[in-house]
């Protein structure tokens, strides 16, 4: 707002009020005075700028952004910790402590037993393995918790034939809310109206639950006064058992329209996940010389993958369709890629219109 104000400019304007029969000259008694002060004069400005951009929550740097976000209710999300499923071939206390790849892990919570047969060889029998299972949580919390599956280390002694590992991801971890989300979040809370257990109400509680990363709400689902929230992880994800059970304690945990938790007195709320719908692609594929379709298979798919997490992350939305016209496009930028024709999905040569209930995510991806 104020770029025109420079020193120069401030300078300039300063000696054009003195007197012309005055000595302005550099080096001069009038310049000297002058000077330093059109110095400060132009920080000032510098400041004032920075006052002003930081009075908008659409130009604001975090730490002005975050107390524009407080005068509305608003708080950044922190990062969050990882919970992961851990199979060991024997029981372990709640609160024992393992390690894989320099993060580490504490057991909080059992969660059962499964059994595994294990194949005789040379005509011997079958062997039936029963593990125990549990909630693990890194101790480390963001989006890094979540990458690492594999054997554990004990980090305090328990027995000398325990093994274990870790094999599922429960709940994924997030990272501290970054500034441009935070934005976001605040602009949109003008065009909402969330109030006492409406659609918007249950969508930014529901959405704020560590893990969860969209929430699709269903009113009057079963009868008067039934709500059914459908929810992802925040990978974006069919949310697993252990989320969807968490997020229908902390929202309705007896389920009777007691208000005993989030949801409203009255309120009787079931909370579930979408079921993954899977999208095999068959496209015609012309080559440029020289290449083979062996040779782009993994960069089509991973580009293919690209474009269902996009439409994931604005699931909550509602209204997706899996558009043949995305996928041809998105192809027809992969070097090597001559034309893309033809292309099917599930075998139908139309876009694919996904349900409220559904997550759509890629299958295969064939040429032919």
């Amino acid at each position: 707002m104020y770029e025109d104000q420079t020193y120069e400019t401030i300078l300039d304007r300063s000696l054009a009020r003195v007197a012309t029969d005055v000595d302005k000259r550099e080096g001069s008694l009038v310049m000297n005075a002058i000077a330093p002060v059109s110095a400060e004069h132009a920080n000032i400005y510098i400041l004032l700028d920075g006052i002003i951009q930081n009075g908008y929550a659409d130009t604001a740097i975090r730490e002005y952004l975050v107390l524009r976000c407080k005068e509305r209710g608003i708080i950044p999300y922190d990062a969050t910790q990882a919970v992961l499923k851990g199979k060991f071939n024997m029981e372990v206390p709640i609160g024992s402590r393992f390690n894989l790849n320099e993060l580490n892990y504490v057991v909080i919570e059992a969660i059962g037993t499964e059994e595994e047969i294990i194949k005789g060889e040379d005509g011997k029998e079958d062997t039936t393995v029963i593990y125990y299972t549990y909630q693990l949580q890194c101790e480390t919390v963001g989006t890094e918790g979540n990458k690492y599956f594999g054997e554990l280390s004990s980090i305090e002694y328990i027995d000398k034939d325990l093994e274990g590992s870790l094999v599922e991801l429960l709940i994924p971890a997030e990272d501290e809310e970054d500034t441009e989300a935070l934005r976001e979040r605040y602009l949109n809370s003008f065009d909402s109206n969330p109030f006492g257990g409406n659609k918007q109400d249950y969508k930014e509680k529901t959405n704020a639950l560590d893990g969860v990363g969209g929430t699709v709400v269903i009113p009057v689902w079963n009868g008067g006064g039934t709500v059914k929230l459908i929810i992802i992880d925040s990978n974006y994800n069919k949310a697993s058992d252990t989320l969807v059970a968490r997020v229908q304690e902390e929202i309705d945990p007896d389920p009777q329209g007691t208000g005993s938790g989030i949801a409203p007195i009255g309120h009787t709320v079931t909370v579930t996940t979408a079921e993954e719908l899977v999208v095999n692609v068959n496209v015609r594929i012309t080559l440029n010389e020289g290449y083979t379709w062996s040779q782009i298979k993994e960069a089509a798919k991973n580009a293919l993958e690209a474009y269902f997490l996009e439409m994931r992350k604005v699931w909550e939305n509602e209204g997706l369709v899996v558009r043949i016209s995305q996928i041809e496009n998105r192809l027809l930028n992969l070097d090597g890629v001559l034309d893309v024709a033809d292309t099917t999905l599930n075998d139908i040569s139309s876009n694919l219109i996904v349900k409220t209930e559904q997550l759509p995510v890629l299958g295969e991806v064939t040429n032919g």
